[in-house]
């Protein structure tokens, strides 16, 4: 079996995990909370069928379809084909999906293309193990999520310090069977309706931690493994009135070890730092970030014309304010396609035949957020009170109340009062619902915090060797003749105030 249908996908979670959504252990497939949750994820999978051509291609062994985001890029028509499968996927959600499938299909596929790795820092049958369960994913088609930030509850201390050590995932005992591990990881988005966990490095472990260097993948349904999953936001309502949170609640848990045994056959990396603190630099901007930028271009595209259509319904397109607004978003549109196609276009071997987009892709990580976050007050501000008087579509078919609100609530510019309701619903949705404000925070320390992530950048400029215009500077005035002594020079005195800057320009 391989690229999995809607049903297919829904028949692979009546396996009896263990899902606690406030004080009541659930079935995700019966809870009516998850309904359309569920529903939306089987509706990526058969998007992937709908839009074969672009989010299928043939496995290079079976000849059996797979999802492109599970190849191993070797060459530039692989970028290309990974950028038409990834935007075509984001578009199924519109960006409103930070964790579909694709995600971490991408970030195994680039782990499995970096075997040297493996190979140069310890014994090759971790790669073995990982290769073989890259395969498996690809024959079975799995949902898979990630579960790798520590437990790090003291901030007064380093991540697996004082308690946090105590709380966050590590080994507890080599069997002949595997690992148990034991601790809690955060924060697995997707991961109550997931088919796998992939545990794999996040940041960096100093010696001395190394039962917390380990990397792992496992069913979701394996005994002691338990999700705690936040408060739902998925509504039970009509999509036309609520687009996203219909559909789009991923939902969020922390998943708790309680003493997993895992097979040593899913055991990817067990104390070794150089691979631990390796994989992830050598994979994360160039792999991953290609998937990430994309669905970040999709919802940028949607959000500036989701405002602009805002604009035509209130009559403001023409207003100057607005229209800084919105060019303000187009704005970052093109700014983030840019970066993309500079990356693609000098995408190389970053070792072992992996070809990856160029690093320089990783300065949209340390921007978007801030991007993101602003969108969402544009979307306010422009549709202000507006947002708010908004009835659903059922309204307007009752005879008493339908002909009232196409007569009080028309939009401007001819657009009828469905039609602006509709708008406002899902501009709503989009940055004000509970699945909008999820989504805003989820956006906010996205691949983690801007801080981290800026800091990352100047850490990777001074490896680099980005330094030394300063210096540059003065070795070039250090080498120009010295100035006169004394008043200023005949010369400069005669000349014009140009010449004069032209001067002083030189030195």
């Amino acid at each position: 079996m391989t690229a999995r249908t809607g049903a297919e996908y829904k028949r692979g979670l009546d396996d009896g995990r263990e899902v606690w959504l406030g004080s009541e252990r659930i079935s995700v497939l019966e809870h009516p909370a998850f309904k359309g949750s569920v529903e939306g994820m089987a509706g990526y999978f058969d998007y992937q069928h709908k839009y074969a051509a672009d989010c299928l291609t043939t496995h290079p062994e079976t000849g059996e379809p797979m999802n492109v985001s599970l190849s191993l890029p070797k060459n530039a028509e692989d970028i290309a084909l990974r950028h038409r499968a990834f935007d075509r996927l984001a578009r199924y959600s519109n960006g409103m999906l930070g964790r579909t499938p694709d995600y971490v299909n991408v970030v195994l596929a680039g782990h499995v293309s970096r075997r040297d790795i493996f190979d140069r820092s310890g014994d090759p049958v971790y790669h073995q193990r990982l290769a073989a369960y890259h395969r498996e994913v690809i024959e079975k088609d799995l949902a898979l999520t990630h579960t790798i930030v520590h437990a790090a509850i003291d901030k007064s201390v380093g991540e697996l310090q004082g308690m946090n050590e105590e709380l966050t995932l590590r080994v507890v005992e080599r069997t002949e069977q595997g690992l148990v591990v034991k601790g809690a990881k955060m924060l697995a988005t997707l991961g109550p309706i997931a088919d796998e966990l992939y545990v794999y490095p996040a940041v960096p472990i100093q010696k001395g931690f190394e039962e917390f260097a380990i990397s792992f993948a496992i069913p979701v349904a394996t005994p002691g493994v338990v999700a705690v999953c936040r408060d739902h936001y998925g509504v039970d309502a009509d999509v036309a009135d609520k687009p996203f949170s219909s559909r789009f609640d991923e939902q969020d848990a922390v998943i708790i070890f309680d003493d997993v045994l895992v097979p040593w056959d899913r055991v990817f990396i067990d104390g070794n730092l150089d691979v631990y603190n390796a994989i992830n630099a050598g994979t994360a901007s160039g792999n991953t970030q290609q998937q990430t930028a994309i669905r970040a271009a999709v919802k940028l595209e949607f959000a500036y014309d989701l405002c602009t259509q805002i604009a035509k319904v209130t009559g403001t397109e023409n207003k100057p304010d607005v229209g800084a607004m919105l060019g303000e978003i187009y704005t970052y549109l093109r700014l983030t396609r840019a970066a993309i196609h500079s990356a693609e276009m000098r995408a190389s071997d970053w070792g072992d035949g992996a070809f990856f987009c160029h690093d320089d892709i990783s300065a949209l990580r340390a921007i978007m957020p801030g991007w993101m976050i602003r969108i969402n007050e544009i979307i306010k501000s422009m549709g202000s009170h507006n947002l708010l008087a908004t009835p659903t579509g059922g309204a307007f078919n009752d005879p008493r109340l339908g002909p009232l609100l196409k007569k009080y609530l028309p939009g401007a510019n001819g657009i009828s009062a469905q039609e602006r309701a509709r708008i406002m619903r899902t501009a709503w949705d989009f940055a004000g619902s509970a699945l909008g404000s999820r989504i805003e925070l989820y956006e906010r320390f996205y691949l983690g915090s801007i801080g981290r992530a800026r800091a990352l950048d100047h850490r990777k400029a001074q490896a680099a060797g980005e330094t030394g215009a300063y210096k540059a500077m003065f070795e070039e005035i250090d080498g120009l003749p010295a100035a006169p002594q004394g008043s200023m020079a005949e010369s400069e005195i005669a000349a014009p105030a140009t010449d004069r800057v032209a001067v002083g320009a030189r030195g």
